[in-house]
């Protein structure tokens, strides 16, 4: 007798050698995986290893290309002078501001979208998943391009359309401060996102059984009672990655700060002051370590997320 075969008519199938509650299916469906994604795996590893080793090695040393013959050995010098400095923490607390914001705004907004595309009629679905996904589709540069215009005092439209709100008038300059900058900024990135967050969502919309909405309906549950006990619940690994993804996306944000401010009025960011000493001031030195706490920055994040939701992405495959 084989290992997948039951010992009897309302047996269980044994335990795999490879471990406990391993099948031989589950193990073959890991083998196929790891063969499918490795060759990628591998290629990954290679071309991202390379650049993170480089910046760790360069952000020990006092390296300017104005200067490339006078390279010293520093240590954790760098990071002890950008720990200190008052711009970091506040490129930090920008960072962390636009990724909060703009989130939190795109996983609600997602969501509602992503319901919206489940339950329209068949004949519109495609047509409608199509309009809400174009936003994705534009290039980023592009999109902040298309943002900064919009809000321009001399290209502008937005405020002689909208001079009726209160706090906007037809000489309202949105880049001539932190806040009003800040705001443009995280409206041009929760546009240009929320289709992203609201594709993987509806992604895990499509997994949740439907035997146990009709058993909550029969049981006379409310639309925000089944929302809350089953649907959120049954598809919480949708929602980890939803945000895991859109979360460390958000964080390494460079592009919308280039073009709409360039890093004035304190909307720097901490990739855009890795760009600042690296590409700008030519401290090589100073720059690879901002990049490499920019690195570790995001691996805590990933690490949180997966800890906080504790999903195990391998059991979550919504097997039938």
């Amino acid at each position: 007798m084989t290992t997948t075969e039951r010992t009897g008519t309302g047996g269980a199938t044994p335990a795999s050698p490879a471990g406990p509650g391993t099948s031989d299916k589950a193990r073959s469906e890991q083998r196929l995986g790891w063969m499918l994604a490795g060759p990628a795996f591998v290629i990954m590893l290679l071309v991202t290893a390379y650049p993170i080793a480089q910046a760790v090695y360069y952000s020990l040393f006092n390296y300017r290309l104005t200067d490339p013959d006078n390279i010293s050995f520093v240590g954790l010098n760098n990071y002890a002078v950008i720990l200190t400095d008052q711009i970091w923490w506040t490129s930090f607390g920008v960072t962390v501001f636009i990724t909060v914001v703009t989130v939190a705004v795109e996983l609600v907004l997602g969501f509602a979208l992503a319901l919206v595309m489940m339950n329209a009629l068949k004949a519109i679905r495609p047509v409608l998943r199509a309009a809400i996904l174009i936003p994705y589709a534009v290039i980023t540069v592009v999109s902040a391009f298309a943002w900064q215009y919009a809000f321009s005092l001399d290209s502008g439209f937005v405020n002689s359309w909208f001079s009726w709100l209160p706090g906007v008038a037809v000489d309202t300059d949105w880049f001539g401060g932190t806040w009003s900058s800040l705001f443009v900024i995280c409206l041009a990135e929760i546009w240009k996102t929320t289709p992203f967050i609201s594709l993987l969502l509806l992604a895990g919309l499509a997994q949740v059984p439907d035997v146990l909405q009709e058993a909550a309906r029969v049981d006379g549950a409310s639309w925000w009672q089944r929302m809350w006990k089953v649907t959120i619940p049954n598809m919480k690994a949708a929602i980890m990655v939803a945000l895991l993804f859109r979360t460390l996306d958000a964080f390494r944000v460079f592009d919308t700060v280039f073009v709409m401010t360039g890093g004035a009025e304190n909307t720097e960011t901490v990739s855009f002051l890795a760009y600042r000493q690296t590409i700008a001031r030519l401290e090589i030195g100073l720059g690879s370590a901002v990049s490499v706490l920019l690195f570790l920055s995001v691996v805590v994040i990933c690490v949180g997320f997966i800890k906080g939701f504790k999903v195990d992405l391998s059991q979550a495959r919504g097997e039938k």
